[in-house]
């Protein structure tokens, strides 16, 4: 990644990125309402590409809908307008990272609202149920055969989890045309695993149908990471594609995706570095100096430890990601 941008750290782009942790849920639903949404309807997709590549990518966002109570779990409605917003935005700054080689498939999907309590649980109910019913769709009436990428953060990583349990073990004539899962920002567990034998976690750079995962922070976590919910990660490295426990420096990124003075992201230098810690099970990244004192000021704003960088998932590691998809949608083809 040759371009380099400076990035300046204006109030008005703290705000910006602070978004996705400031959302307001203007309606909400309850848990037993498991009412289908019809995902005919354009209005309920975030993105319906026209078909411009022989791959496609059916992506899930993060988080965009949160109330001010998060001990009283509540699911947004699938129009409720800070969630829309929201969901724009962790689009732009994370689906694209596909967009040169896929076609880019997202669907709107009602939202815990990062309730700490029983969140697991709920996510597991209509976000889940959503999110299985707009795959289904997409499988049934846009994707006409193609091989696809799932992609997902923080909620719809959480998602995906449910949907390659479930789903893909169902139906195996659909999991055979996966390339892969990247289910960032939410943690894949050994056990997890194990009751999945179906599935597989990448093992590598080139490996297919397989899942990708990783959620970020720096050495300087010394409290429980609220994104883990107590749970050790399968982690495989954004640089260097391994899973043991080898430093992958700055210097071989290709690059970062990162928010300018006005808030809009833009490609930067490489500004994190990756290392596995298998203890953890998290990614531990070193940052460039102004980068590090930008995170952890959100990280203080938005009330979680110092050093957590889930917002960044996709952001530090953005060009990476890029040509992992393209790498092994090429070794998908070649089998």
């Amino acid at each position: 990644m040759k371009k380099k941008n400076s990035i300046w750290f204006y109030p008005l782009a703290v705000i910006i990125i602070l978004l996705t942790f400031s959302y307001g849920c203007q309606n909400s639903v309850t848990s037993s309402q498991y009412n289908s949404i019809d995902y005919s309807d354009s209005s309920h997709w975030l993105s319906l590409p026209n078909t411009v590549y022989n791959v496609d990518v059916f992506y899930l966002y993060p988080t965009s809908c949160k109330t001010n109570n998060i001990n009283i779990p509540e699911i947004c409605t699938i129009d409720d307008p800070a969630m829309m917003q929201g969901a724009r935005s962790a689009f732009d700054r994370q689906a694209t990272a596909f967009s040169t080689t896929c076609n880019i498939y997202a669907p709107y999907y009602r939202q815990d609202n990062s309730s700490a309590v029983d969140r697991l649980n709920i996510i597991a109910g209509i976000p889940t149920f959503d999110g299985i019913a707009a795959f289904d769709y997409y499988i049934k009436h846009y994707n006409n055969g193609r091989p696809f990428i799932l992609a997902g953060h923080s909620q719809g990583a959480n998602v995906l989890n449910n949907l390659l349990a479930d789903y893909m073990k169902i139906n195996p004539e659909v999991y055979a045309r996966m390339i892969a899962a990247y289910v960032i920002g939410f943690p894949v567990t050994a056990q997890y695993l194990a009751q999945n034998p179906h599935l597989k976690f990448a093992n590598g750079p080139d490996d297919t149908r397989v899942i990708i995962s990783y959620n970020t922070e720096t050495v300087d976590v010394n409290a429980p990471n609220p994104v883990l919910s107590g749970m050790i990660g399968t982690v495989i490295n954004p640089i260097n594609w391994m899973r043991d426990e080898t430093q992958a420096t700055m210097s071989s990124g290709l690059g970062s995706f990162m928010p300018d003075s006005t808030g809009t992201y833009v490609p930067v230098q490489q500004c994190a570095d990756a290392r596995v810690d298998l203890t953890k099970g998290v990614l531990i990244a070193n940052l460039l100096p102004h980068i590090k004192t930008y995170v952890y000021s959100l990280d203080s704003l938005a009330g979680v430890p110092q050093g957590v960088c889930h917002k960044f998932d996709y952001s530090f590691y953005f060009f990476n990601i890029r040509q992992n998809a393209a790498n092994r949608i090429q070794h998908f083809f070649k089998k």
